[in-house]
Order: structure tokens, then C-alpha cells, then sequence
């Protein structure tokens, strides 16, 4: 078995380069190169190292994933007869997917790795734009910003921006989190004598023609940090830390008196104005709304944790274990048909959860909290899960009439009983909703809806001529019920 020795070329001029690298590379008979384009590879071969590079993999490849695997391999590979020499730019350990799979796979195919280090390209970028990384730096890959949390009050260096394709895409994500006009740094070839450059453009521009001979395999993006007084994107974590400070000791006196009792009522009114934007179709006030819910949930976690209970990373991790949890057909090996069947299995899985061992207890589980028609709703969908329901939809509306003539009975008795008549009428509000269940309509967003059609009506008897004229306390029952026709012929 032979050993696999890695070595960091450097940012792109042999002053960059360490001695142990240098020699490294001039023993070896052989180096085998991620990439010959690479500034200092011309001096290297002045001095007598020969090399063979990768370059090929890239055109037989069709993802960077898939070059890099395939080198790693090649390399492990060589590695069973004899030893190899493999040499990256910059350093090993900075921003090299071929060396984290060789780290990876090397231990399980029986070879040595070692490692001669070599100066980052970030040694070279901080030499170039004088600055300290110190305070919060950030380094992205412009391939996968799409999908990386940016967070604006930290330097971001954006790596690989080498065509107007990946600037473009770079930009727009950008212009999510800083202004158009958010000067940034193009940094082409950093601390490499005679190539060098850097520029200063406007983030909207990046793209732009005029800034495409700046754009290579040697360039960088160097976004400066917005004060977090700015007008940015704010983050999640910067929600808590706003929260933080308000029920901090010099915080706001309102804020600081707070409790989960105190808040309770604004959760519910919150969450109502969140459905009230929905069935509106608003989206920007949607939006608003959202933030307001997101609001109450950083609240209570605030005082949960400073009362040692939980804070609101707790929250998010059990969130998304549970997600994970009930989602094995996404997450796991599990296979599923359809819609239905997903939900059957997350009621399964949380019955688990939560070792629910019969479906009364499934039920008493049910928020007291919740809108009565929802908990029934709910409880009558638990008892129909194991068959104690009505073959089909007819047998729920004779039940409704059923109740009705027990209600009636009750209402007509000698003796009349408030407490008998409210069961019944429970009894047939509980039936109607279930035939809302078997309809699969939502009961209490079709009251609310039916609500609304009320008050549009009655708005249209009370601004009708008549009711101007003579006042609305002085139409007849039967001159209201015309108007209330007519509002209704007018699909009001």
C-alpha cells in the first residue's frame, strides 16, 4: 500500500509558497495536479517539477461533485501500488471537496494521507484588502449560495465567480439581502504580482459586460457588512436578539412584565388575522400577519428560557425531529400510494409519539382550546378512523333530522328543561358538523363564511332607500325579507 501526500500550492506565486512544499514537489517524479491552471504551476515547471493534471475529469464529467469524486478515486486507486504526490491550490483544508472525500474514503481503503501545508488564498485576500477577519467572516461557494443562510452584518467572500452565468445568479441572490447599490469588491488573482486587481462596483452590476474580463477561475467577491441599523434583511437570530433586548433588564417596561398567560390572548387574535388574510387572498398583509405569529412564538421561548425551560433553538429542533420523524417516506425507506395514506401513517406515528393507547384518550387529547367545531370535528374523525361511523353521507343527515325532532320535543314539553334543550341542540350541531366531516368541509370556515354572506346582506337591506327613508326599526318584517331576496338575487 502506498500514501497519499497532499500539498498546498498557494494562492498563485511561489512567495506564497512554504518551503516543505516547494521541496515536496521537486522529489516527487511525479505530481499529480487537481488543476494545471494555476499561476505558479508555469514557475514550478522553470525550477524542473513535472506534472500531470486532472484537467481532463472536467470535460468527461458533467457536475463538479462528480469530478471530484472521480479524482478522489483515481487517486486512491494509484495509491494501491505506489506513492502519490497530489497537489491543490491553496491550501489542503480550505475549500478542496477533493480532499474531504480523500479524508473521507482513504482510513476504509487501507492508505496514509498526509498533509504539507500550503497558504490559503484567504491569507492572500486579507494581505490584498487589508482587513481583519477577526470581527465575522463568512466564505460561500457561489454554487450553493441559492441554499445558504446570508447573514448581512458579516464580510461574505463568495468563491468560484469565474463566468457571467454564476455572476448573475450570484447577484440576484445578493440583491435579496443588500441594497442594488451595496458596494462591493471584485478581487481577481489576490496577492499574484502583475495580475492582480481589484474593483469596486455596485452590486447591480456585476453582471454587466463591462466587468466580465474580471470574472475567472482566480476571482473572488468580497461583500462588505451592513451596520445592523441599516435597512436590511433581517435574520431569524437577529428576531431573538431584538427579543433579548427588549425584555432585558434596560428593555421595554411592557415587554419585561410579559408572561405565557399574559400573552395568550394575542396568540389566538394573531393566528385569526393570519386566517383573515388567507380567506382575503392578501398576501402582503399575509406577510405582515406571519411576522406577527412568529413574533409570539420567539416571545414565549424568550421566557421559557430565561426560566430554564427552553429556548427557542429547542423549539426549532424538536420541530424538525418531528418533521423528519413523521415524513419516512421522505426521509426514510417507506413508500406511499398516496395523500391519504401519508396522513395515515403521521396519525399512526403520533399516536406512537405520544403513546396514545386508544383513541378515547386520542380524543381527551384534543385542545379544550380549540373552536368547539373543530374539536368535534376532530373527535368524530378519530371515531370514524376505526370504523364507528355511518356507511355513507345519508345516514349522517337523518341523524340530523332525528335531533331536530328531539329538539323540537324537548321545546314543546309541559315542563321546559334549559339544560335538556341546550343537549339536544348540541346534539344536532354536533350532527351537522358530522356531515361536514363526510363532505370534507371545514365546519368553521363555512359558518364563518355564511357569517359574512349574513352581514353583506343585511348591509344591503340596512343602506337600501327604504331603510334611509323611513329607518330600518320601521320596515316590516316582510319589507326586510323582500330586501334581504333582492341582496340575495344580487349573489350578495
Amino acid at each position: 500500500m502506498g500514501k497519499i501526500t497532499v500539498v498546498g500550492m498557494g494562492p498563485g506565486t511561489l512567495d506564497f509558497m512554504t518551503i516543505k512544499s516547494l521541496e515536496t514537489l521537486k522529489a516527487s517524479p511525479v505530481v499529480l495536479l487537481r488543476t494545471a491552471r494555476h499561476p505558479v504551476v508555469k514557475p514550478l515547471e522553470d525550477l524542473g517539477c513535472r506534472f500531470e493534471s486532472y484537467d481532463g475529469f472536467y470535460e468527461q464529467h458533467e457536475t463538479f461533485d462528480e469530478v471530484y469524486e472521480a479524482i478522489a478515486e483515481d487517486l486512491l486507486k494509484r495509491a494501491q501500488k505506489e506513492d502519490v504526490v497530489y497537489a491543490v491550490p491553496g491550501s489542503p483544508f480550505v475549500a478542496e471537496n477533493t480532499v474531504e472525500r480523500l479524508i473521507e474514503l482513504a482510513p476504509s481503503r487501507g492508505i496514509d494521507l498526509d498533509f504539507v501545508h500550503g497558504t490559503s488564498f484567504l491569507d492572500a485576500m486579507i494581505h490584498t484588502l487589508k482587513i481583519d477577519p477577526v470581527a465575522g467572516l463568512s466564505i460561500l461557494d457561489a454554487f450553493k449560495i441559492e441554499s445558504t443562510e446570508i447573514v448581512q452584518t458579516m464580510d461574505q467572500l463568495i468563491l468560484q465567480v469565474y463566468d457571467q452565468a454564476i455572476a448573475s445568479m450570484v447577484k440576484l441572490r445578493l440583491m435579496s439581502f443588500y441594497p442594488d447599490d451595496h458596494e462591493i469588491l471584485i478581487v481577481r488573482a489576490a496577492g499574484i504580482p502583475g495580475e492582480e486587481r481589484v474593483k469596486r462596483i455596485p452590486l447591480y452590476q456585476l453582471d454587466w459586460p463591462a466587468h466580465l474580463g474580471d470574472l475567472d477561475h482566480l476571482t473572488s467577491l468580497w461583500i462588505p457588512r451592513i451596520d445592523v441599523r441599516h435597512d436590511h434583511r433581517y435574520r431569524f437570530s437577529e428576531l431573538v436578539e431584538i427579543m433579548k433586548k427588549l425584555r432585558d433588564v434596560n428593555g421595554c417596561p411592557w415587554d419585561r412584565k410579559q408572561t405565557h398567560q399574559s400573552l395568550r390572548q394575542y396568540l389566538i387574535e394573531e393566528a385569526y388575522e393570519v386566517v383573515d388574510t388567507i380567506d382575503n387572498d392578501d398576501l402582503p398583509a399575509l406577510e405582515e400577519e406571519l411576522g406577527d405569529v412568529l413574533l409570539q412564538v420567539v416571545f414565549h421561548s424568550e421566557i421559557a428560557a430565561e426560566n430554564g425551560y427552553f429556548d427557542v433553538t429547542d423549539v426549532i429542533s424538536g420541530i424538525c425531529r418531528k418533521l423528519i420523524h413523521r415524513h419516512p417516506h421522505v426521509f426514510g425507506a417507506l413508500s406511499v400510494e398516496d395523500a391519504d395514506e401519508v396522513v395515515a401513517n403521521w396519525e399512526q406515528i403520533k399516536r406512537e409519539e405520544k403513546a396514545i393507547e386508544s383513541v378515547t384518550e386520542a380524543m381527551k387529547q384534543l385542545p379544550m382550546a380549540l373552536p368547539s367545531t373543530l374539536r368535534a370535528y376532530k373527535a368524530q374523525k378519530k371515531a370514524a378512523g376505526v370504523g364507528f361511523d355511518w356507511p355513507d353521507v345519508e345516514g349522517a343527515f337523518e341523524k340530523i333530522h332525528e335531533e331536530i325532532d328531539e329538539l323540537l320535543e324537548e321545546m314543546r314539553a309541559e315542563v321546559r328543561n334549559e339544560e335538556k334543550i341546550s343537549g339536544e341542540l348540541g346534539d344536532l350541531l354536533f350532527a351537522v358538523i358530522n356531515v361536514s366531516r363526510f363532505l370534507k368541509v371545514n365546519p368553521e370556515m363555512a359558518l364563518n363564511k355564511t357569517t359574512e354572506k349574513f352581514i353583506r346582506r343585511f348591509q344591503a337591506i340596512e343602506e337600501s332607500e327604504p331603510a334611509k327613508d323611513r329607518g330600518l326599526e320601521n320596515l316590516s318584517l316582510e319589507e326586510m325579507d323582500n330586501l334581504w331576496n333582492r341582496a340575495k338575487i344580487n349573489d350578495l
